[in-house]
């Protein structure tokens, strides 16, 4: 059996030590390192609290089954990579970590969220630390919905909601095997005592269908709506734009209908900064899309005519950046490549992103819809950009290996619809700070020159939908072609290729 070494001797480490003597399942605690010269010397339940770190590391004689358990909620991500590298340097194969949600929820830590620890978890920032009890009081009692939540943001905010004492989480998505996944990781986290005991409803679904949507929201009767759901995949949805907008532009349109509709009282959308000054059809459909969140009042009578809103309605639009480590991102490709002996493919050696912990953007999203404001537009501080090419050879040092010299980089060229670098707002628009760490207002976010917005609407919904009652639209139904040239005369930025297919 291994021996457990825990690394923090504060209360997340004294809370795993006691689930693993309460257990008895795993190696007993063989001693806890801390670098706090008031805790070493001392003894937590008869086991010694060692220290510094560093040097206790230095002299220790492991077994070939021990693990350690970093435990330290206040460490900086430099701290945990100095420790990390030290833990290597002097044997362990087995380093565990607790996730960035045990340093966001106070008071709490658990075995079962311990993981083995990422490259993600020693990249960026130090997340911002949340009061999340307090943010999520707003949801106490209530029936949220989260569309995309098997998806990297729907399933860490179904994560995080587990402390905010919602009556019902709605776990809202198309894709059977990820809503299967996540509602069985809540199952687990409230059987080992996690959170409160919302019931969980797992619900597969289909957003571009406006008669499901309208159904299925009038049965859930949801008080609070985070929309995560999307196509995002940018140079695949240039290869299927006419679902990129489908999904992204007609699925968000049906459900803000729906929700106004059956009395929703919160709606918080998730944005992107792709969809400043948008190269991308997956851009275009998130402004659009937007536009469609935050200007309800001024369409109302012409894209929801039977559906005014509830009194005490909020509607709200949170954008960021790139998180690390989402499905589909540049970190999962690197560790793959990695693992295969690479090499690295990279777009461009000057190409940078803003980039964000899952944790700390999902934990931003859920304050900003406590404290937001009906028809705003708030952005999450991303801080500095961030290299690529650096974030690579981070990587590859991670691993063990040398860039360049055990790992190449191959650069192969801009994708379709990818930038050099993203802005977070538009030329037009302006930053205000909030009372909300991290959190910021933007200001004059949807303008559409001469277009209005339900116009926008009537030219795209025939390329989307067929109606057998008007034989014109045959002529246009999924016809990419003629898509394009709609997009690309409301958004200048969108090129349009001289060799865009009809269908």
């Amino acid at each position: 059996m291994s021996r457990i070494y825990i690394i923090g001797a504060g209360f997340a480490g004294k809370t795993l030590a006691e689930e693993i003597l309460r257990k008895g399942i795993y190696g007993p605690v063989a001693a806890f390192l801390d670098d706090d010269p008031q805790k070493i010397g001392t003894h937590i339940q008869d086991t010694s609290v060692l220290g510094p770190i560093d040097d206790v590391l230095d002299i220790l004689t492991l077994q070939a089954k021990d693990e350690a358990i970093i435990a330290m909620p206040s460490a900086s991500r430099e701290r945990i990579r100095e420790i990390f590298s030290h833990l290597k340097r002097c044997g362990f194969t087995h380093v565990r970590i607790l996730p960035d949600v045990s340093q966001i929820v106070e008071g709490e830590a658990h075995l079962v969220q311990t993981r083995e620890l990422d490259v993600q978890d020693l990249l960026g920032r130090k997340p911002l630390r949340i009061q999340i009890r307090q943010s999520l009081g707003y949801l106490k009692g209530k029936r949220v919905l989260i569309t995309g939540a098997g998806g990297s943001i729907g399933s860490e905010i179904a994560r995080q909601l587990l402390h905010g004492g919602a009556e019902r989480l709605y776990l809202f998505g198309h894709g059977e095997n990820s809503i299967y996944e996540i509602d069985r990781e809540l199952r687990l986290l409230q059987k080992e005592g996690i959170g409160t005991q919302a019931t969980l409803v797992p619900v597969i679904g289909e957003l571009q269908d406006p008669d499901y949507v309208d159904f299925i929201m009038g049965r859930l009767r949801a008080d609070v709506v985070f929309h995560t759901a999307a196509y995002k995949h940018v140079p695949m949805m240039e290869e299927n734009p006419v679902m990129a907008i489908r999904n992204n532009v007609f699925g968000t349109l049906n459900l803000v209908s729906s929700s106004r509709k059956h009395g929703v009282k919160r709606f918080v959308f998730i944005s992107t900064d792709k969809a400043v000054s948008p190269a991308s059809v997956y851009g275009v459909s998130k402004k659009i899309a937007e536009a469609l969140v935050l200007g309800q009042e001024q369409v109302q009578p012409e894209l929801f005519p039977e559906t005014p809103a509830p009194l005490d309605y909020r509607s709200m639009v949170v954008r960021f950046g790139n998180v690390l480590g989402s499905r589909g991102s540049i970190i999962p490709l690197f560790k793959e490549q990695i693992r295969t002996g690479g090499p690295l493919t990279l777009t461009h050696p000057e190409i940078t992103r803003y980039f964000m912990t899952i944790p700390e953007a999902v934990s931003l999203v859920l304050k900003a819809g406590g404290v937001g404001h009906n028809n705003h537009l708030y952005l999450l501080d991303m801080g500095e950009p961030v290299k690529i090419q650096d974030l690579a050879e981070q990587m590859i040092r991670f691993y063990g290996y040398e860039p360049g010299t055990d790992i190449p980089l191959h650069f192969i060229g801009l994708r379709k619809g990818e930038k050099l670098t993203e802005s977070l707002t538009e030329p037009y628009e302006s930053i205000h700070p909030t009372d909300s760490a991290k959190i910021l207002e933007v200001r004059n976010s949807h303008t559409w020159a001469h277009h209005t917005l339900s116009d926008i609407i009537d030219r795209l919904r025939p390329i989307c939908y067929l109606n057998p009652a008007v034989p014109e639209d045959r002529q246009v139904y999924r016809n990419r072609h003629h898509l394009r040239k709609i997009l690309t005369s409301l958004f200048p930025s969108l090129p349009e290729p001289p060799n865009e297919p009809e269908f």
